[in-house]
C-alpha cells in the first residue's frame, strides 16, 4: 500500500495514475453513474421530506433520520466494496456511494434547516440539531461498518465450521 504524499490531493484509491491505461480511462461512465444515482437519492430524500414535513420551530426529522440512515448505508457499502474480499464493479461505488447515498444524505438541506431554526429564534434547538446530526451521522457510519464487518466475519466463520 502506498503512503499519501503530504500536501497531495486525495485521489480515488481504485485508480493508479502511474498506470497509463488508468490515467486515460474515460470518465463519462463514472459521471453518468454519479448523476443518475444522485438524482435517485435526491428524489427519494425529497419525497420523504414531503411525507414528513417539518413544522415551524421544529426539528426536521425527515432530514435527520434520512441522514443517519444514509450514513449507516454508506458504512455498509464502504465495507462491502473495500473490505469484503469481493471485487465490485468499478461503477458500484460511484453510483451507490457518491450518487444514490450522496444524493440521499444532504448537508445542504441540513445547513438550511439549521439557519431556518436560528432565524425562527430556536437557537438551542438549532444547536442540538446541528450537533446531533453530526454525532448521529458519524455514529451511524461506524455502526453500519461495524455491523457489516461482524456479519462478514460471522459468514466466514460459519463457512469454515461447515467445512470442518
Amino acid at each position: 500500500m502506498t503512503r499519501p504524499v503530504p500536501g497531495a490531493e486525495a485521489i480515488d484509491p481504485d485508480v493508479d495514475l502511474h498506470v497509463p491505461a488508468q490515467r486515460a480511462e474515460p470518465q463519462g461512465p463514472v459521471l453518468a453513474a454519479v448523476a443518475v444515482g444522485g438524482a435517485l437519492g435526491a428524489v427519494t430524500r425529497y419525497g420523504l421530506s414531503l411525507l414528513w414535513p417539518a413544522g415551524a420551530g421544529a426539528i426536521p426529522w425527515a432530514v435527520f433520520w434520512t441522514n443517519l440512515f444514509g450514513c449507516a448505508l454508506i458504512g455498509v457499502l464502504m465495507v462491502l466494496v473495500s473490505e469484503g474480499g469481493r471485487t465490485a464493479h468499478p461503477l458500484v461505488r460511484p453510483f451507490l456511494g457518491t450518487g444514490v447515498l450522496g444524493g440521499f444524505t444532504t448537508f445542504s438541506t441540513y445547513a438550511v434547516d439549521v439557519v431556518r431554526l436560528l432565524d425562527e429564534g430556536e437557537s438551542g434547538l438549532a444547536f442540538a440539531y446541528a450537533a446531533g446530526t453530526v454525532a448521529g451521522a458519524l455514529g451511524a457510519v461506524w455502526a453500519g461498518a461495524s455491523a457489516t464487518r461482524w456479519a462478514i466475519g460471522a459468514d466466514r466463520e460459519m463457512a469454515v465450521r461447515g467445512r470442518l
